[in-house]
């Protein structure tokens, strides 16, 4: 007896079709498209994570005044624009030639309740030795009026004085 080995069938070959029959083509299975799902979960991880680090930067900024910082970066000085006639809200009290930080010193209406000062002058180009000077503006007080100072002067720059009467 002889045993005889056959090849295997060629991929394109069409299987064998009962009589009468006509035969159909094959088409082959595409392979299941693995690698994407692959990158969407990814995709979907990355946009967890970046999604938690929103919240936690949000809660982080809600409890310790993230936001307020955020603000005053951006709008550090509010008495920056602030010109003769304008109105300054309350400033720390000084006396004599005490000088104090007035970190939250703003323009107000003048008919606000929180109007203090009234900006009676204002000078440009001013270094930090010339405004500690006090004499810019001696121009814009009238003779035995008490003035103030404010200025907004970064160490070794120029800056801006404005120069203040209490509101009567």
């Amino acid at each position: 007896m002889s045993e005889q080995v056959a090849p295997p069938p060629a991929s394109d070959a069409v299987p064998p079709q009962p009589a009468g029959e006509t035969p159909s083509p094959i088409e082959p299975v595409p392979p299941a498209p693995v690698e994407s799902e692959t990158k969407k979960s990814g995709a979907s991880k990355v946009l967890k994570v970046v999604g938690a680090i929103v919240v936690i930067v949000v809660i982080a900024g809600l409890k310790f005044g993230l936001a307020s910082a955020i603000g005053n970066f951006l709008n550090k000085d509010e008495t920056a624009d602030a010109k003769v006639g304008d109105c300054i809200a309350e400033l720390p009290e000084v006396s004599g030639t005490k000088e104090e930080e007035a970190n939250d010193a703003k323009v107000v209406e003048c008919t606000s309740t929180d109007a203090a000062y009234n900006v009676v002058g204002r000078v440009d180009g001013q270094t930090e030795a010339q405004a500690k000077a006090g004499t810019a503006c001696d121009q814009y007080l009238k003779e035995g009026e008490e003035g103030y100072l404010f200025y907004s002067i970064e160490p070794g720059k120029t800056g801006y004085l404005l120069c203040l009467t209490k509101k009567a």
